[in-house]
């Protein structure tokens, strides 16, 4: 019977082994990921989402900054990023109509502008474009590059008759800065 009860014990003991972790904590060779601590502050979803647009992944951009629209509202901020991340990805008219409601929100944010005229020279529509532009500019006193350089090439545009298929050109959307690009033409 003592031969039992000593089986049992030590099957028991090693059942119970099996389920402990090995210590207090994990290891650092776990596989699973850490624990969240929700005590900490969450870093705001636009500076995330600003970081995940320079990494280049648009998409995990977009959602952070859908995240910080819940948390912060739809304000200029917010609706300029997520109109900004549209327009990087191709997604010429949700990026305008969400510039323009960002530019409603607030005028002020030369930024905004230069991406709304961005968006209209990828459309076509360089006259409205130009004018964009101009005001990007004015808002800016000339300071930025990108926003002259863009200014440029959409008068350049608007001043060129479209006469056919010959005459379409290529153009890349260039990151400068935090959240205004300027368009390239490619080679």
């Amino acid at each position: 019977m003592t031969h039992f009860w000593a089986v049992a014990l030590m099957t028991l003991s090693f059942a119970i082994a099996a389920c402990d972790t090995g210590g207090f904590g994990v290891s650092d060779d776990s596989p699973y990921a850490p624990a969240v601590d929700h005590n900490e502050v969450a870093v705001d979803g636009l500076v995330v989402g600003w970081r995940l647009m320079d990494a280049g992944e648009y998409d995990l951009a977009m959602d952070a900054f859908v995240r910080a629209g819940v948390e912060q509202g739809r304000t200029s901020d917010v609706l300029a990023a997520v109109g900004t991340a549209n327009l990087v990805m191709g997604r010429l008219g949700q990026a305008e109509s969400i510039l323009r409601e960002a530019l409603d929100a607030d005028d002020t944010h030369p930024e905004t502008w230069n991406n709304l005229g961005i968006v209209l020279m990828e459309r076509g529509e360089y006259a409205e474009a130009e004018q964009i532009l101009r005001r990007a500019y004015a808002l800016d006193n000339g300071e930025s590059d990108a926003i002259r350089d863009n200014l440029r090439l959409a008068l350049a545009n608007s001043n060129q008759p479209v006469y056919g298929d010959e005459n379409q050109q290529e153009y890349k959307l260039v990151r400068r800065g935090s959240s205004d690009y300027v368009i390239r033409q490619t080679p």
